[in-house]
Order: structure tokens, then C-alpha cells, then sequence
């Protein structure tokens, strides 16, 4: 299940890094969920999640459609999530999807270990979030990143600056928030997502009944 060609990524990734998305995949960034979890397998997720494994899709065309599939058969009662292994870590992308913000999937999912995710859907309601050990350490909405919460709120904050972010209060700069969340998930784990790897990722579908 490991995702061919991943790559680490430096300590310089920055906001500009990710300005392929919005080409490449404009309907997943729309709204989507982004979870990174460490020295967790897709299997070993989807089992501390409770959810149901539905099969597997391969690149991120074929698992947007499938998930918009899954929301129709559904009407919505159900998370739908795909997982692969990326260099140690399993991503979990949830198109349209916001599971993975939630204390109650990353709480059990960061048990023993670390997780970050990041989210936003079509109005522009945004989250990102980092816990270690079942701790919520970080939280800020990427729109507002001068407001943050958690057990350790302040502990990225160079790394925020550096990837885009703009910690004003009076800040006005929300073209490329969605970019710099990705840039800051990838400096927080290494894990660079590219346009060929989640073209060629083969993801471990499944689904959990909304909260």
C-alpha cells in the first residue's frame, strides 16, 4: 500500500509549493479533509476508527468520484474516507468530507502517536489541527491563523510565518491560506504530497456513520 515515488519533504516547504492544487485538483480542494497520521497502517486506521472498509480506488480523480458515489447512496449518513501509506505515515483524504478534524476521529487516531489535519469546505469554514497522543497540541482556522488554541498553541508559529501565513490580527491576505495549510502539514511531518503522488496512490476505501 506504500505510495510509489513519495517523497520527504525538505524544511522549506512554503505555500507556493502547493499552487498545483487548485489546477490539479480543483474540486477536492474546494472541500476537503487532509489527515496524516504516523506509524499508523490504512488498516490500523480504518480499525481504530470503527469503519466499515469498502474496497480500493486508485489516483484522486477516482477517489473523488467515488466518494461523490458514496454521498449520493448514503444521503450524507456517512463519512467516506481513503487511506494509503505514505513513507510511514497514512494520509487520509476525505473529499467533501471534515472527519478527520473532529476530537472524535483524531483523539482515538493520535493515540500513542501524532496526527495533523487540515479542512475546509465550500463556505470557507477552515481547521487545522495537530495532536500528540490524543492531545489536541495546536488549533487555528488558516483564514484567522493569529487565533489559536490548544496545549501548545504557539509552538508553530515560526513555521507558520514561514510557510505564508500571516499572524496580523488586521491580516487580509486569504488568497493562498488553503496552500499554507498544506505547506505547514508537510513541514510538521515531512510528508510532501505532489500531483503524481496522489495521481498514483492506491487508496483503502471505507466509511463510518456521521456523529
Amino acid at each position: 500500500m506504500s505510495v510509489a515515488g513519495a517523497t520527504i519533504g525538505g524544511m522549506n516547504a512554503t505555500a507556493a509549493d502547493y499552487r498545483w492544487l487548485g489546477d490539479h485538483c480543483p474540486d477536492l480542494v474546494e472541500a476537503y479533509c487532509a489527515t496524516l497520521v504516523h506509524a499508523l497502517s490504512p488498516e490500523e486506521a480504518i480499525g481504530r476508527l470503527r469503519a466499515r472498509a469498502d474496497g480500493r480506488v486508485r489516483g484522486i480523480g477516482a477517489l473523488v468520484e467515488a466518494a461523490a458515489r458514496a454521498w449520493k447512496e448514503s444521503g450524507g449518513d456517512r463519512h467516506f474516507l481513503g487511506l494509503c501509506a505514505v513513507d510511514g505515515w497514512t494520509l487520509m483524504v476525505e473529499p467533501n468530507g471534515y472527519l478527520g478534524s473532529l476530537d472524535e476521529a483524531a483523539v482515538p487516531l493520535s493515540r500513542g502517536t501524532e496526527l495533523v489535519a487540515h479542512f475546509r469546505n465550500v463556505n470557507a469554514v477552515d481547521h487545522f489541527s495537530r495532536y500528540v497522543d490524543g492531545e489536541l497540541r495546536l488549533h487555528f482556522e488558516p483564514l484567522f491563523p493569529h487565533e489559536r488554541d490548544g496545549a501548545d498553541p504557539d509552538g508553530a508559529v515560526a513555521l507558520m510565518r514561514e510557510v505564508g501565513f500571516d499572524l496580523s490580527a488586521d491580516s487580509a491576505d486569504v488568497e493562498t491560506t488553503t496552500e499554507a495549510a498544506f505547506a505547514l502539514a508537510e513541514r510538521l511531518t515531512g510528508v510532501r504530497l505532489t500531483a503524481g503522488l496522489l495521481d498514483g496512490a492506491e487508496f483503502l476505501t471505507g466509511s463510518v456513520p456521521v456523529f
